[in-house]
């Protein structure tokens, strides 16, 4: 068994207020959700109107289909126009660990 993460740090564009993060947050973990049936949550920096961090975690028997899975989440991110994203943590554990 492996598992394998990812966090992201978003900086998004002109944001003054939290209601306006979260319209735009909660639709890309959805997508993350959906597409690619992986576990995603906003992770940090819930109080900060322009910052935003979202993890996701994948389990999977063989690590090509994680890695194959993370980069296309990674993809799905970093393609989204409204926000810039400004790093990527890339974690993978496996049963040895």
């Amino acid at each position: 068994m492996y598992v394998g993460t990812l966090s992201f740090d978003l900086l998004l564009g002109d944001v003054h207020s939290l209601k306006e993060k979260r319209s735009l947050v909660r639709p890309i973990v959805a997508e993350l959700h959906r597409k690619y049936a992986v576990s995603v949550a906003e992770t940090g920096n819930q109080n900060l109107h322009r910052r935003a961090e979202i993890g996701l975690a994948v389990v999977s028997g063989d690590t090509g289909h994680l890695t194959d899975v993370l980069d296309r989440c990674e993809r799905l991110v970093a393609g989204r126009p409204e926000v810039e994203l400004l790093s990527v943590r890339r974690r993978l554990h496996g049963s040895d660990d």
